[in-house]
């Protein structure tokens, strides 16, 4: 019964807020009708999955000069090429590259060959760019080995975003974005606006427990984020006809778990600032990091090795892959256990963590 009573006290300070409930309803609206437009990526590297079906010395030789360039890394020989597609899939390779059976013989007679360039291009951007390196090596290799005798036809196969769309990558993107802001800073602002009022005193000398406080603290929020990403969905099937490939209901599973994450990682911050310009600054601090650090607009695999790490310990991270891999490969809860467990240690901590910090003081 308390706790009815502390969320409809939250609500009603959100109603009466001039600005918040504007800012639920506007925010996700411009964000999906702008920034689709408006946001665009160029990405450099791409893991390679080869499937040399010839094993001749010449297929060999091609393999080593395109793993030699900057811009693939060679990361799987596969016996097949269903072996390498599910490297794919895994997310442990970008681009195949499928060399067919008298690849040597055929360029010797001067016969056109045809080699496949898969591509996963759930960024169009990245899918794109990797199809076009990869053409550009291997015609380089055989003008190179042949004189330019030879002729090599490649057919390109664009894997997940057929018309390399860069809003099908662009749209999870804006949705986890939306999430991530508005879940992170209204509850870092909260308690310590309760402070600056001086509300949080009448809380403080009653015998309310710490938990409960806590948790309704995190409810609105946690309600305000499945509005705000509802509304989101709905733009980007309305606007660019993107919806989700997987299961809707997992979407909204997983972001459950995400927007309790934020919120009390915003309430640990909340509890230990004295100003709304502390808390506001701390966070805004804090969600830089995330956000540039965690695989959103650029890949992990992109950064050094000591940002891999900090990525590794980021909520955020977690959640792209499982927005992605949900939305545009369609996975089940069967592909995501890894993320799932991380993400519910994430949220573990910092809501705990939330409730450890408050401080029933009439400081």
């Amino acid at each position: 019964m308390v706790l009815k009573y502390l969320i409809e006290k939250e609500f009603k300070q959100m109603r009466r807020n001039p600005i918040i409930p504007r800012l639920i309803l506007v925010f996700p609206c411009m964000m999906m009708i702008l920034m689709p437009w408006a946001a665009n990526l160029e990405i450099k590297y791409n893991n390679l999955a080869v499937v040399d079906l010839d094993h001749s010395a010449l297929s060999r030789r091609l393999v080593e000069k395109v793993a030699s360039t900057d811009y693939f890394n060679l990361v799987e020989n596969a016996p097949d090429y269903g072996r390498a597609l599910e490297s794919v899939e895994r997310g442990e390779a970008d681009v195949i590259l499928e060399i067919p059976r008298d690849f040597a013989k055929s360029l010797g007679t001067g016969c056109p060959v045809e080699l496949q360039i898969s591509a996963n291009s759930i960024n169009g951007t990245k899918g794109g760019l990797g199809s076009s390196y990869l053409s550009t090596v291997v015609n380089d290799f055989v003008n190179q080995e042949l004189g330019g005798t030879g002729m090599a036809r490649l057919s390109v196969l664009n894997l997940y975003n057929p018309h390399l769309n860069y809003k099908v990558f662009m749209v999870p993107a804006l949705l986890i974005m939306m999430l991530t802001l508005l879940c992170g800073f209204l509850p870092a602002l909260n308690i310590v606006s309760e402070k600056e009022v001086g509300t949080i005193e009448q809380l403080n000398v009653t015998p309310l427990n710490k938990f409960v406080f806590i948790l309704a603290k995190l409810v609105p929020y946690w309600i305000v984020g499945l509005v705000v990403l509802s509304i989101g969905l709905v733009l980007s099937a309305v606007l660019y006809g993107i919806v989700p490939s997987g299961s809707l209901w997992l979407i909204y599973f997983f972001s459950c778990i995400y927007i309790l994450t934020m919120s009390g990682f915003g309430l640990i911050i909340s509890n230990y600032s004295a100003t709304m310009q502390q808390a506001m600054f701390v966070m805004f601090f804090f969600l830089m990091v995330f956000i540039l650090m965690s695989g959103l607009f650029t890949p992990v695999r992109s950064m050094p090795d000591w940002a891999q790490w900090i990525a590794a310990f980021n909520p955020l991270t977690y959640f792209i892959q499982v927005m992605r891999m949900i939305f545009l490969k369609g996975c089940g809860l069967t592909d995501l256990w890894p993320q799932f467990g991380k993400m519910l240690c994430f949220m573990s901590v910092f809501a705990g963590v939330a409730v450890w910090s408050y401080r029933k003081t009439n400081a």
